[in-house]
């Protein structure tokens, strides 16, 4: 008889981790969420600090009654539900469901199903974590306040089954905002001026892009100021007298987060949101490779985060570095940087030319003075 029991959210998951874990563990699944609120009303207690009440998920009767029976073998319980707020929040129902006060109950999370990320769960169980778990109750109080109450009025005057919930109704409202903005610009004329300079020594001619005056940069805002400015550099000689070099270092794109898999899904496949998710989901959860059985080949799908699991990265690199050469492997893995505006009163540019002569004209990698 089985002496620990590994509740996890989906029945997909169960074949491969009690591969990991032996016969002294049964794994068993509650198939997600055991417990919400009812959807026939608002289901929460506004006078009463807003208190949900949850009833059981209809059809999920037997999936508890099961799991009941085997809570009932078990001297220890762990909680292996998703390792995020929603599954916290699972853990949590599923403690309550079965009632679980009186058992020794763990919560254990991994965000890869490899042997030892699972077994290295057990080794750091811990108990629910109830802020997590608030923060996913607040969410869906959050969900039915909004929805339940703006829902109705979308119904009556748009159409019915439209949706409105904390999501959609601040969406809205940035759309919105967009919109005026759009509405209340003003558009303004503007020209460009261009100039090909042919440079001794280049293959390809030269084009720069009219600045201003040596001193300040100039806009040109009508037809005449262009053609006064274009009259004044006719005849005009140009020399370079200053060039820059410098180098671009093109760095290996960042891991997937749930956002760019599924923007590069949809770029490059061609593929629906939900069609990612599904497939992304099969390949956390395991597929039967011959002979090593089910094997899961991604870490957790549903993240922020551009980390990377120390186990997949020493693989990777010891495959790299035996099959291609140390030569290929990074010095260090390539890290995300929190963006910020940076505000400058030059320009920053990897290879400059500057040619002297007219006025200052500046596009990217080009600078001409007017000469005295």
């Amino acid at each position: 008889m089985a002496k620990y029991l590994v509740i996890v959210e989906s029945p997909a998951k169960v074949k491969t981790i009690k591969k990991f874990l032996g016969p002294s563990y049964e794994v068993a699944a509650s198939n997600g969420h055991v417990r919400d609120l009812p959807k026939s009303t608002l289901g929460i207690d506004v006078e009463h600090d807003y208190e949900p009440r949850y009833i059981t998920i209809r059809g999920k009767g037997d999936i508890l009654a099961n799991l009941r029976k085997e809570v009932k073998k078990a001297d220890k319980i762990y909680l292996a539900t998703d390792p995020d707020r929603e599954g916290e929040a699972i853990s949590w129902h599923l403690f309550h469901a079965l009632k679980l006060e009186d058992k020794k109950v763990y919560r254990i999370t991994f965000n890869e199903i490899t042997k030892n990320a699972v077994k290295e769960s057990l080794k750091n169980a811990r108990e629910i974590n109830m802020n997590l778990v608030d923060a996913q109750q607040a969410r869906r109080v959050l969900d039915r306040m909004v929805g339940y109450r703006i829902s109705p009025l979308l119904w009556a005057k748009i159409k019915r089954g439209l949706s409105a919930g904390r999501v959609q109704s601040v969406a809205l409202r940035i759309i919105c905002d967009r919109e005026e903005e759009i509405n209340n610009f003003v558009p303004e004329e503007y020209w460009t001026l261009d100039v090909n300079l042919k440079v001794e020594g280049e293959k390809k001619p030269l084009t720069a892009r009219y600045y201003g005056t040596v001193s300040e940069k100039q806009s040109i805002e009508s037809e005449g100021s262009l053609r006064e400015i274009t009259e004044s550099l006719e005849g005009a000689d140009y020399r370079v007298v200053e060039v820059k070099k410098g180098e671009r270092a093109k760095k290996p794109p960042l891991p997937f987060t749930t956002s760019t898999l599924q923007q590069e899904a949809s770029k490059v496949l061609n593929f629906s949101t939900q069609k990612t998710m599904r497939l992304a989901q099969q390949l956390y959860e395991g597929v039967d490779i011959k002979g090593e059985g089910t094997v899961g080949l991604i870490t957790y799908l549903r993240t922020d985060s551009t980390r990377v699991s120390e186990e997949a990265e020493a693989m990777a690199a010891e495959f790299i570095g035996s099959h291609y050469g140390k030569e290929y492997l990074a010095e260090n893995a390539a890290e995300k940087k929190n963006s910020q505006k940076i505000k400058k009163t030059g320009h920053t540019i990897k290879k400059t030319k500057s040619i002297t002569h007219g006025y200052q004209v500046k596009k990217t990698t080009t600078t001409l003075k007017k000469l005295k």
